[in-house]
């Protein structure tokens, strides 16, 4: 199979494999009401996606380098399956909802960073292939709001969940049927155990030099993806529209944020193009501190027109895109090719870590600065998450002066 084939495949069974991935903050405000739910404590249940990632993706990414990677991401995909069936089901608050969104974290473990394993075992050292892979993350992001907001509307919201089961059931049926299994070819022989030893990773200061970059630029992008429905529905409100149905131009918050996530995909593949021919570490520290100011003033822009709100989202979800294709692309060039699945498996726990954070966070400087009806208190969360972000730029400068293989400006790809 070409390498263009197996791109679309895995990009579709991703597409396919992550429809429940937004289906809880595409309708906090409708929990909010159902289940009288506080800024922290649904930004709380957001991260536990994510805390099923992180609890998971050690094991199941740094395996790779030991066993068939396409088996562990039809198991995976089957467990997302039973956690999203799950929630259509038996959600009925916080603490169950917040296990079965850990479940289902589990199950993207299993399946996001264990598919670019598989891409890149069949695609070797097309950083082009796995760009359009991870900026799929972002499509797959959007398509899951818009699909949340719209099927809620019309059959409630455990209609979402169930939707998001039956893409999880479609995603292994064509992995199932377009490739064929693929074992390491040369798996280590060390104790299992081994395998998570996350030291030779820790000593290579180029890949850490990405991975605590992703960590950065992941603490913003969760939590920016986590509120963007809640904050353009405060802002539609304080601009005059109902607040039992907020809207702009006729389109509501769900429709429009997944206009402003759509744009990340082709912001996320143009973004590593310009890194392959400018230098991946120059272009990323101008992107992310770009990203981190912008979001540090986001909240000013909810005082004035919506529509200049909405052109401020849509330059920041450019820019916090910008970096997440060439970051992932960094750190699978600079791995070690016998700890790449560990390297791999870092790399996804600490971004995806403190994705389970800064949703939490920001949440709680939402609820101490005044609750989402204040636009100070808005202001408060996307400078959390700016300030993370903003780590970045720092991270690349200090990690990443020693000779780094992943930079196209010091080595060829």
């Amino acid at each position: 199979m070409s390498v263009a084939r197996i791109t679309a495949v895995m990009c579709v069974a991703q597409l396919l494999g992550m429809l429940s991935n937004a289906s809880f903050p595409a309708l906090i405000p409708t929990f909010v009401d159902v289940w009288d739910l506080s800024g922290a404590t649904a930004g709380w249940v957001a991260g536990m996606y994510y805390a099923g990632y992180v609890a998971a993706v050690p094991l199941l990414v740094a395996y790779t380098d030991r066993l068939d990677a396409r088996a562990i991401y039809l198991t995976s995909q089957l467990l997302g399956l039973v956690a999203a069936a799950g929630f259509a089901l038996f959600a009925a608050g916080p603490w169950s909802a917040s296990a079965l969104r850990f479940f289902d974290g589990i199950a993207l473990a299993g399946t996001y960073m264990v598919g670019a394993r598989m891409l890149s075992d069949r695609a070797p050292g097309s950083s082009r292939a796995l760009a359009f892979y991870t900026a799929t993350f972002s499509f797959a992001t959007a398509v899951s709001v818009f699909a949340a907001g719209e099927i809620s509307t019309i059959a409630g919201w455990p209609s979402a969940f169930w939707l998001g089961a039956v893409g999880h059931g479609l995603a292994a049926v064509l992995v199932l049927v377009s490739l064929r299994p693929r074992p390491p070819a040369h798996a280590p022989r060390a104790h299992p155990r081994d395998v998570l030893d996350p030291r030779p990773v820790l000593r290579n200061a180029p890949a850490m030099a990405y991975i605590l970059s992703y960590a950065a630029h992941i603490w913003e992008m969760f939590g920016f993806r986590t509120w963007l429905v809640a904050f353009l529905g405060f802002a539609f409100v304080r601009a005059g529209a109902q607040a039992d149905a907020p809207s702009f131009a006729g389109l509501t918050p769900t429709q429009i944020a997944t206009v402003l996530l759509l744009l990340g995909m082709p912001a996320s593949i143009l973004g590593n193009e310009a890194a392959v021919r400018f230098g991946r570490r120059r272009v990323l520290k101008g992107v992310m501190a770009s990203s981190g100011l912008l979001a540090c003033a986001l909240g000013v822009f909810a005082l004035g027109p919506v529509w200049l709100l909405l052109a401020a989202c849509a330059l920041y979800g450019v820019l916090m895109m910008a970096d997440s294709a060439a970051l992932t692309a960094g750190t699978v060039a600079a791995a070690a090719s016998d700890r790449r699945g560990a390297t791999m498996a870092l790399h996804s726990l600490l971004g995806f870590g403190a994705g389970v954070v800064g949703p939490a966070v920001s949440g709680v400087a939402l609820d101490i600065a005044g609750g989402p009806d204040r636009p100070v208190a808005w202001g408060a969360a996307f400078v959390v998450l700016g300030l993370g972000g903003l780590l970045g730029p720092v991270i690349l400068s200090r990690l990443g002066r020693q000779g780094d293989p992943a930079d196209p400006s010091r080595s060829a790809m």
